[in-house]
């Protein structure tokens, strides 16, 4: 069930109702039934994956607190961990270890022939599975008691806003709230029916449109231009960033319905003045996943120069073939953790440069910092984005030698983009709306929190959000009705 869908609109005010109709020692049973009928939407059978993973992590974690010899609990750990992981390779990266294997042998003048399982990617199945994760490793490392309930357990696992594509939430954070009675209060159903509207807006009128352009380029790289490559990929860079966050905005919409903070999983990334910082504020779940159960075990910053280094190349390395079974999302991944390494060796010759020639304290400073980073961010996204290591060739051929400035270049390139005055007008609109609703979002994520209290803005707020919600209407339906629409989110592929 997508929640850009009509029954996503009946699904969600259904449960949001019966959980606070219901007694508060019976809620958890009606929102265990409601996630698993919402991930049982795209195939009822892959539901015994899910239940699966979560008996094994919930065994484990009871074995691991109860004994106390310390081989059964490495055991209990590695278990879990293992059968956790053998599962997620199997469906996401059997086909593609066995076609690289493959691959490799026959350049090399070895007969292989492919060999391939006709397996469906279960949706979610990389979230939920960190998710586990960390509960049994936290378990182990007695960071966290075991849950005892196992009907609570298996709510934390399959959450519905959150179950798709994240946040990955600690069980510290989200057990306890589930357990907590929450009574009906006026404020949560404002914030989150706000937070609902932009995360609609986000996904719906910027990034559902914004992917016309970004498809015709990406999708057919032979005819694209270097203009219609940079424009798509600085595109796609808004269209990933309002798809996701539209996502998660929702997912936090629907969460605060029924009192329940999620984690914020995005923080304004593009105003990042360094890769380091871009990631501390993009897909946050993840990435302070990957810090503290695979960075920091590797000895993170603790050892010499050169272990640091590689484990920062190795932990994006591992991050990027998180996202799906494709070499480009390796290059990708291997890309970032290039750019860490490289700001951390050139650090100080950068500081003395900018000393050097007066521009530390600069306010052109931030604006060049922000513009670097984010021209780095593109450029690998356009791997990211690329349907192959073979087509991001083209693609990066393409952006650094197809280019002319005359009128007709650039009109023959729009055309080919499928972007008209109109369309481009109205993609320039969308994101200016979203700017001017920014600090409104920044306002909620503190009331959200309780850093501040909630204030409501009156009519104009009214006024504002009816806007916004005419818009998402429009568009949803305008492009519901254009052949080969998809509204799928981007990360449900992962």
């Amino acid at each position: 069930m997508l929640f850009n869908s009509f029954a996503f609109l009946i699904f969600f005010p259904i449960v949001t109702l019966l959980y606070y109709i219901i007694p508060h020692k019976f809620r958890w049973i009606m929102l265990l039934i409601a996630s698993y009928y919402f991930y049982m939407s795209w195939n009822p059978s892959l539901v015994f994956l899910i239940m699966g993973t979560t008996v094994l992590s919930y065994g484990a974690g009871l074995i691991i607190e109860k004994s106390s010899r310390k081989p059964l609990r490495l055991t209990a750990a590695i278990v879990a961990v293992a059968g956790s992981l053998i599962v997620l390779f199997f469906f996401k990266y059997f086909n593609f270890l066995s076609a690289s294997v493959s691959g490799a042998l026959r350049k090399i003048g070895l007969p292989a022939s492919d060999f391939s399982l006709n397996v469906l990617l279960p949706v979610g199945i990389s979230f939920y599975t960190f998710q586990t994760l960390s509960y049994v490793i936290d378990v182990y490392k007695g960071r966290i008691k075991a849950e005892r309930h196992f009907g609570y357990y298996a709510l934390f696992v399959s959450f519905f806003p959150q179950l798709v594509a994240g946040p990955i939430e600690r069980p510290e954070n989200l057990l306890p709230q589930l357990k907590e009675k929450r009574n009906f209060q006026a404020d949560n159903i404002r914030i989150g029916l706000k937070f609902m509207i932009v995360g609609f807006f986000k996904k719906v009128v910027i990034a559902d449109t914004v992917a016309i352009a970004v498809n015709a380029v990406y999708n057919d790289p032979a005819q694209a231009s270097g203009l219609g490559v940079a424009l798509a990929t600085a595109l796609f860079a808004v269209q990933i960033l309002c798809d996701f966050d539209g996502y998660t905005n929702i997912a936090i919409g629907v969460a605060k319905l029924m009192g329940i903070d999620l984690m914020q999983n995005f923080d304004n990334p593009y105003s990042a003045r360094n890769i380091k910082e871009f990631w501390g504020r993009w897909h946050i779940s993840l990435s302070t996943w990957f810090r503290d159960y695979v960075y920091i075990p590797l000895g993170g910053n603790r050892r010499k120069k050169s272990r640091h280094l590689f484990n920062l190349f190795l932990t994006f390395l591992l991050s990027g073939l998180w996202h799906g079974a494709n070499w480009t999302f390796v290059v990708w991944g291997a890309l970032h953790g290039v750019y860490q390494i490289v700001g951390i060796l050139t650090s100080n010759v950068r500081k003395k440069a900018r000393e050097k020639i007066k521009l530390e304290n600069s306010p052109i400073l931030p604006l060049w910092q922000r513009a670097v980073t984010f021209a780095l961010v593109c450029f690998a996204w356009l791997f990211f984005r690329a349907n192959s290591i073979s087509d991001s060739g083209i693609l990066l051929k393409k952006l650094f030698s197809d280019w002319s400035f005359s009128f007709t270049y650039v009109q023959q390139t729009l055309q080919s983009m499928q972007i008209d005055g109109a369309l481009f007008l109205f993609m320039l609109l969308g994101i200016g709306v979203l700017f001017a609703v920014s600090k409104d979002i920044s306002r909620l994520e503190l009331s959200r929190k309780g850093k501040q209290l909630y204030v409501s803005d009156g009519e104009t707020g009214i006024i504002k959000y009816a806007l916004l919600t005419v818009a998402v209407v429009l568009v949803w339906t305008y492009l519901a009705s254009q052949t080969g629409y998809e509204n799928n989110f981007i990360y449900f592929q992962f």
